[in-house]
Formats: C-alpha cells, structure tokens, sequence
C-alpha cells in the first residue's frame, strides 16, 4: 500500500499539479493539507474521475484537509482533534483504509513567535500528543501523517542558524514533536534514510528550489504495528519544479499490505 502526503497550498489553484502527480503515481491513499478552499468548493468530480473517493473538510481561504482512496473503502471516523471544542480549525481528519487508520493533520504554523499563534501551536501539539497516546492504547495500525510545521533535527533544514527564531525549529516544538514519537511512534522516512538530508518543502523566495535550500516538515509518523511493515519512503521532489506548483512536494511511503 502506497500512502502518500501532499500540502497542495490551495487544491482548486494546483488542480492541474495534482491530477498530474496523481496520474503519473497512483498512489493508494493520499493525505492533502491546505486546501484553501470551503466545503462545497472541493473538486469532488475531478478527483473522482482520477479513480479517488475522497473525503475532505474545507475552510474559507484558511487550513482544510482530505484523504484520497483508490480502490479501497473508506470508512470516517472523526473529522476534528478532541481537546478543545472552541478550535474551529479544520486541521484534522481520521478514516479506515485497508484495515489500517488514516489520521491526515496540518500542524499549525505558530509564526510570529512569541505570541498567540504560538501558544495555539504548542496547546494543539500538546492535544495531538493525548490523542496519539488513546490511538496507541487501541493497538490498532495507524499512521500520523501531513504537514507539522516542525523541524524536527539540523539535519532536517538548510542553514539551521537562519531558522532559530522561527516556530518551525524553536526549541519547545522541537520538544513536544520528539515527546510525540518518543510515545512509540516510528519516524517512516528519518528511520529508512538516517544519515540523508531530506526535504519537502522549498519557499518560492530566493530561488531556494533551485539551491535546493528546503526544510524536513511533512511527516510520517507510523504506530508499532506498521513499523515490521515498513518498506521504502521518499519524496516526490521533481513534482516541485513543476509550473504553478505547491511549495512542498508529495512524500510517500509504501507498507505491506496487512495479513490479518
């Protein structure tokens, strides 16, 4: 089973960019974050005419997430992170593929920091946590996948020193991701390439594509049971290069399928 993530910066915006990567790979599953888009205006019939079910939760301009199934049943389970019924976000979305549980997240941002979005960021991090640690005690597979807005290592960003005041790589998200899969979780692509310089995500500024200047931050979080299952993990990283193309790039992982 090919699972794949994707933060598509604004899915009615990169339509074409996704049909494309979808065509050309055909994964599974497909988690998409930043959708940019309200409810009613996700692209229901294209993807559907790709060969994808898909279901999504959209929000105005802001957020919004999905998850794609080719040629597995997908079954809901819930679409917001428990801890907080005031958070209105729509960051969060949890379905059944193939016997295994699909939780698609988009972390949130947490710049300028200090400040409120930054509280916001480490108090979701923190409901993440108690959430991952139930899912845990299911003993269930499940995988913890999207965009986490955290630099998780040096090794995982180009020129560290330039990111130290920056939400993404501050000390206490770095803390609370390191927490989060110190619970039991399995890092899929730090885990299969230990020792590479792996990004996702390139800034459209300063030609940082080009210098290949990225940052490490869409990631795959697997739970014990699919850890053994484990087989390969990369990124899509020409996707871009491409025109009028998101700033992060698909990551993907591939699992046995299950036997039980």
């Amino acid at each position: 089973m090919r699972i794949a993530t994707y933060n598509i910066n604004g899915i009615n915006a990169r339509l074409p960019v996704l049909l494309r990567w979808l065509a050309e790979t055909q994964p599974d599953v497909v988690c998409l974050q930043e959708l940019k888009a309200p409810q009613e205006n996700f692209p229901e019939q294209a993807i559907l005419e790709a060969g994808y079910q898909a279901i999504w939760l959209g929000e105005k301009s802001w957020n919004g997430v999905a998850i794609l199934s080719r040629g597995h049943a997908m079954q809901e389970v819930r679409n917001t992170l428990p801890g907080d019924d005031t958070d209105t976000h729509s960051r969060y979305i949890e379905a059944i593929i193939n016997k295994t549980l699909i939780a698609c997240l988009y972390l949130p941002n947490g710049n300028p920091a200090p400040g409120p979005k930054f509280d916001y960021k480490l108090s979701w991090m923190k409901r993440l946590q108690e959430h991952a640690r139930y899912l845990l005690s299911e003993d269930v597979p499940v995988v913890l996948v999207g965009d986490y807005n955290v630099i998780p290592t040096d090794m995982d960003v180009y020129k560290p020193e330039r990111w130290l005041d920056n939400a993404l790589f501050m000390p206490e998200p770095k803390a609370e991701f390191a927490a989060l899969v110190g619970q039991g979780w399995t890092d899929a692509l730090r885990t299969l390439h230990p020792d590479e310089r792996i990004y996702t995500y390139w800034d459209y500024f300063r030609k940082a594509y080009d210098r290949n200047a990225g940052l490490r931050i869409d990631h795959f979080l697997l739970s014990p049971q699919l850890a053994g299952r484990l087989r390969s993990a990369g990124v899509d990283r020409h996707v871009r290069g491409w025109e009028k193309t998101s700033d992060h790039a698909p990551v993907w992982i591939v699992l046995d399928d299950p036997t039980d």
